[in-house]
Parts: structure tokens; C-alpha cells; sequence
């Protein structure tokens, strides 16, 4: 009976993994993309970089473009451990 219970819970997670990939890709196929919008824009990361040149810190540079200060230094490119004073 359980084997019966188990095999039919299986399937249903099947299906619905199934029908969430279709799913997806008809996202995909009409041009959505999933995911979070990245925060740094082009401008804000421009921005960032003559802010840091004035001598700002990484955290005050971030604040004033209202982005996290982890995401300016991925945007960056800096290896936190590297260049964790700038």
C-alpha cells in the first residue's frame, strides 16, 4: 500500500517538474528571462568608479549610488580578501 502511495507521489512530482520546465521554456521562447535584475547599471557603475577615484571608500561610493557594497564589488571585479580597505 505504501509502495503504491510513494510511486504515486513520485509521479505527481514528476509531472510537475515536467510542467514547469515547459514552462521555462516558453518563457525563454517569447524572450522572458528569468531571475532578479541586475542592481549596477552601466551608469551607477561609471559613477561608482569616479567616486572611487575622488578617494571614497567602497562603502561610502555604495551608498551613494544605493547599491549593497558587496554588489559594487562584484561589479568591480575586486577579490574582497585582496583589496578589503578600499
Amino acid at each position: 500500500m505504501f509502495h503504491i502511495f510513494g510511486a504515486l507521489g513520485q509521479f505527481e512530482r514528476d509531472l510537475i517538474r515536467e510542467r514547469t520546465r515547459a514552462g521555462l521554456v516558453a518563457a525563454v521562447a517569447r524572450g522572458r528571462k528569468g531571475g532578479r535584475t541586475p542592481v549596477m547599471t552601466e551608469d551607477k557603475l561609471r559613477r561608482a568608479k569616479a567616486l572611487l577615484a575622488q578617494g571614497f571608500t567602497v562603502r561610502e561610493a555604495a551608498a551613494r549610488i544605493k547599491v549593497g557594497k558587496t554588489a559594487l564589488y562584484a561589479a568591480l571585479g575586486v577579490n574582497g580578501s585582496e583589496d578589503a580597505d578600499l
